[in-house]
C-alpha cells in the first residue's frame, strides 16, 4: 500500500508540500496513527491528496479489517476530517452541551466549538472544564440573566459582522431555562442566522427513563421559591391533561413533592438526580411517597421532576348529555360525537349511542 500510494501522490501532486506529504505517509504506515496528524497538518487544503489518500486508505481496510474499537476510532476521526474540511459560515450557533458526561458531546458540536470567534456562556470556569478536556481555544465571555442586556448588543454586532459565534449553557441546550431567547428573537428580528446544534438534553433524558406517558408534556422549568407561589402555579397547571416536568433545587426537593402531592393529587412521579454522571439515581413512586423518602435524607445535585398526567375519571351519561346538549347545538351528531369523545376521554360509539337516544327523546334531556 505505501508503494502504491507514494506513486499516486507523485502522479497527481508536484508541489514540494506534495513530495513532504509522501514522506509524512511513510512516517505514519510506519508509526502507525501518527500519520493522521501529519497528514492533515500539511494537506489540509490539498483536495487531490485527500483524494487519493481516502480511495487507498479504503482498498487498504477492506483487506485488512480493524478491530471493533480500532474501527470505531476510524470512523470517528474521518467524519471529523470531513468536518474539518468544511468551512463554518458567520452566524450565532446554539450548542447542546453535556449535562454530566463529557464524552455526551456531538462530533458536529465539537467543529463548531473549535470554529467559533467566540463562546458565550453562563460561567466561564464551567464551561473551561469543556473547552480544556477537548482542546477548545476559542475565548469564552459570560453571557448570564445579570449581563445579558449588556452583552446583547455586544453579540448582535459581531454576528452582523459575519463572526462565528457560540452561545451554550452550563449543561443541555441553551434557552432551557436559562438566558438568550432575547437575543435569538433580535437576531430574527434583525433576519442575522441562527443555527442550533441538537444535542443532551436533561428534560429528554428524565421523560424517556421515567416510565411516565411521553407522548404528551409539558415542561415548566423551575417553580417558584416560596410555598404560596409555587402552590399558585401548580393549580395552574392542574388541569394540563400531559405528563408534566419540572427543574427544582436539591434543597427544595422535598418540599416541593409535598405540595405537588397536595395541589394536583398523588399522582405517579419520578425523580431524577445528577443525570449522566457517576452517581445518577432515578427514584419512581407516588408523589407522597417520593416526598417522604426524599425529606428523609440530604438531597444533593442537579434534579429533574417528573409528573404523571391526572387519572382520567370516566365520565357518566349525565355529564355526556350535558355536553353533547351543547354540541348539538351547532353540530351535526357525527361531528358532535367525535367532539364530545375527545374532550371527555370517552368512546366515540358510546357517545353517539347517548346521541341517538336524545334524538329519539328530545323531550327526556336535558
Amino acid at each position: 500500500m505505501e508503494k502504491s500510494l507514494r506513486l499516486v501522490l507523485r502522479k497527481q501532486t508536484r508541489e514540494r508540500s506534495d513530495r513532504i506529504s509522501v514522506g509524512c505517509f511513510k512516517l505514519g504506515l510506519a508509526k502507525g496513527a501518527l500519520w493522521c496528524k501529519h497528514f492533515e497538518i500539511t494537506n489540509a487544503d490539498n483536495p487531490r491528496c485527500i483524494a487519493a489518500y481516502t480511495a487507498h486508505r479504503e482498498k487498504h481496510l477492506s483487506q485488512n479489517p480493524p478491530e471493533p474499537g480500532e474501527a470505531l476510532s476510524r470512523a470517528v476521526q474521518s467524519e471529523l476530517t470531513r468536518l474539518a474540511g468544511k468551512s463554518l459560515a458567520g452566524g450565532l450557533y446554539l450548542i447542546a452541551t453535556p449535562i454530566g458526561n463529557l464524552a455526551d458531546i456531538t462530533l458536529r458540536a465539537l467543529h463548531v466549538l473549535a470554529n467559533a470567534d467566540v463562546i458565550y456562556c453562563e460561567d466561564t470556569r464551567t464551561s473551561s472544564r469543556l473547552t480544556q478536556h477537548y482542546a477548545i481555544s476559542a475565548p469564552l465571555r459570560p453571557f448570564h440573566d445579570h449581563n445579558e442586556e449588556a452583552e446583547q448588543p455586544r453579540v448582535l454586532r459581531q454576528v452582523a459582522e459575519g463572526r462565528r459565534v457560540a452561545l451554550i449553557s452550563d449543561a443541555g441546550m441553551p434557552l432551557v431555562s436559562d438566558p438568550g431567547f432575547k437575543l435569538v428573537r433580535a437576531c430574527a428580528q434583525e433576519r442575522l442566522p441562527v443555527t442550533c446544534i441538537p444535542g443532551p438534553s436533561a428534560v429528554l433524558t428524565a421523560l424517556a427513563t421515567s416510565g411516565i406517558p411521553t407522548d404528551q408534556f409539558t415542561f415548566a422549568g423551575f417553580l417558584p421559591p416560596k410555598q404560596a407561589a409555587r402552590r399558585t402555579r401548580l393549580a395552574d397547571l392542574k388541569s394540563v391533561r400531559g405528563t408534566l416536568v419540572f427543574f427544582e433545587a436539591p434543597q427544595r426537593t422535598p418540599e416541593t413533592l409535598d405540595d405537588m402531592a397536595s395541589v394536583l393529587g398523588d399522582r405517579t412521579a419520578a425523580v431524577a438526580r445528577e443525570l449522566t454522571k457517576m452517581h445518577e439515581e432515578m427514584a419512581r413512586g407516588s408523589l407522597s411517597s417520593l416526598a417522604s423518602s426524599f425529606a428523609a435524607r440530604e438531597v444533593k445535585g442537579e434534579i429533574v421532576i417528573v409528573v404523571g398526567p391526572p387519572q382520567a375519571q370516566e365520565a357518566n351519561d349525565e355529564t355526556i348529555e350535558a355536553h353533547l346538549a351543547q354540541a348539538l347545538a351547532s353540530m351535526k351528531l357525527k361531528d358532535a360525537a367525535a367532539a364530545v369523545s375527545d374532550a371527555l376521554g370517552v368512546s366515540k360509539s358510546r357517545v353517539y349511542a347517548i346521541g341517538l337516544k336524545i334524538k329519539r327523546e328530545p323531550g327526556e334531556h336535558p
